[in-house]
């Protein structure tokens, strides 16, 4: 018969102050960090503002708005943030990250205008040898310790990264009975709202750059594909089988979120569009059905079926894995595309339903602007940009250019 040496209630409660223990040291070390990261940080922003915003707005080097482009609101993170530092250095970890919390609008205004930022400081290091050489001049001093500016100025968004981690490893061990608990939970979902609205920017910024190098592939200015709400999805060659039964052959192939652009390569005769493209023809995507003719299993590739209201068009490939690709890809963006029409009808049909017995139509434009404002109306215009056009299902937007109003009824035009 064996005998423990403490009784059996004193062991339990010895096990959960053992574990209490453990996260206030965890704590502990989540807060310190917090405090001294935070102590550098703020450092760093006075560099900036002193060094550069506030000099250059004394020497005037450079015009208001072109140094408001590039700096933003950095003075005023640094005054929230000195705020924060006097809080956490006092121990009110949690009444200053709260009261931190509610000035973060500053950082949503930075944050936004980051990429901005990196262009305007590009066009001026490039076009103004005073700024240039006075960038120059104060990166040498040794309390920048060779950073350069390009690289400071992206500390806020990376501090929100830091804010994220380090409020999440101070909330999952904080007690939900301690003080403090309530108000480092609102500071980490105001955070993390940041940090979305910063991946958001990214994804939103990588994709107009895919768009930027797609619309340069392509000769001429004839095919557009700049529009607003299109996202690149993918682009590769694809072996167009005609209907005729005669030779397959080889195009390359653009998918945006919208649309599917077909183009063939410039002549190589033509040094100068040796790497270029054609566009030929541009499909809407929104009565769009893609379903697999052969290729289900491992073999040597397989073939795809898209059908359109005035088109139906079988494209091939050799290798298994990209053909499942790309039929993965059109299937989630046709998908996705009749979801939002389907949404934005439902809320025609709720606008569009009387509020009284009795309704003025003398004034018809008013379920035109509702309906001009919905996502399927930015999907219409940049398929027109494209001069292609689904078939007309709603109206188009009153601010629509023209070659949309124009555009034929016909599912695909050559370009």
């Amino acid at each position: 018969m064996s005998f423990s040496p403490h009784p059996p209630g004193l062991s339990g409660c010895s096990s959960i102050q053992e574990q209490r223990d453990r996260w206030e040291r965890k704590r502990s070390r989540a807060a310190k960090e917090l405090v001294q990261t935070e102590e550098h940080y703020c450092q760093q922003l006075e560099l900036v503002t002193t060094f550069f915003v506030e000099i250059l707005k004394a020497k005037g080097t450079l015009k208001e708005d072109v140094r408001e482009g590039i700096f933003s609101s950095i003075k005023s993170i640094l005054s929230m943030n000195q705020s924060l530092l006097v809080h956490l250095e006092n121990g009110y970890i949690g009444k200053g990250l709260e009261k931190f919390s509610s000035h973060l609008h500053h950082y949503n205004t930075y944050v936004d205008n980051i990429y901005n930022a990196n262009k305007v400081l590009g066009i001026q290091l490039k076009k103004n040898k005073a700024f240039r050489r006075f960038k120059k001049l104060q990166e040498a001093r040794p309390q920048f310790n060779s950073q350069k500016l390009e690289d400071m100025l992206q500390m806020p968004v990376q501090r929100i990264r830091q804010y994220k981690h380090l409020l999440q490893d101070l909330a999952a061990n904080t007690s939900p009975d301690h003080p403090e608990f309530e108000q480092l939970s609102r500071a980490l979902v105001a955070v993390c709202e940041v940090s979305q609205r910063i991946q958001g920017n990214a994804q939103r910024h990588e994709n107009h750059l895919q768009l930027c190098r797609v619309q340069k592939l392509l000769q001429g200015r004839k095919t557009r594909v700049l529009a607003p709400g299109r996202w690149f999805i993918r682009e590769g060659w694809l072996n167009m089988v005609p209907p005729k039964g005669s030779e397959a052959k080889p195009k390359m192939f653009f998918l945006f979120s919208d649309l599917l652009l077909e183009a063939r390569r410039c002549s190589p005769l033509s040094l100068s569009n040796g790497e270029k493209f054609v566009g030929q023809h541009a499909y809407p995507l929104q009565d769009a059905a893609v379903e697999k003719v052969f290729g289900h299993t491992r073999s040597q590739g397989g073939l795809l079926s898209l059908t359109l209201p005035n088109a139906k068009l079988l494209l091939m490939s050799s290798n298994h894995d990209d053909l499942n690709d790309w039929y993965q890809c059109l299937s989630s963006a046709i998908r996705k595309l009749q979801s939002k029409h389907t949404v934005v009808l439902q809320r025609d049909e709720r606008c569009g339903q009387p509020l009284h017995p009795a309704v003025d139509h003398s004034n018809p434009g008013r379920k035109r602007d509702l309906a001009s404002v919905e996502p399927s109306e930015h999907a219409q215009k940049s398929v027109g940009e494209l001069e292609c056009s689904a078939p007309k299902r709603t109206k188009q937007s009153v601010d629509a250019e023209p070659s949309s109003a124009e555009a034929s009824s016909s599912s695909c035009v050559i370009l």
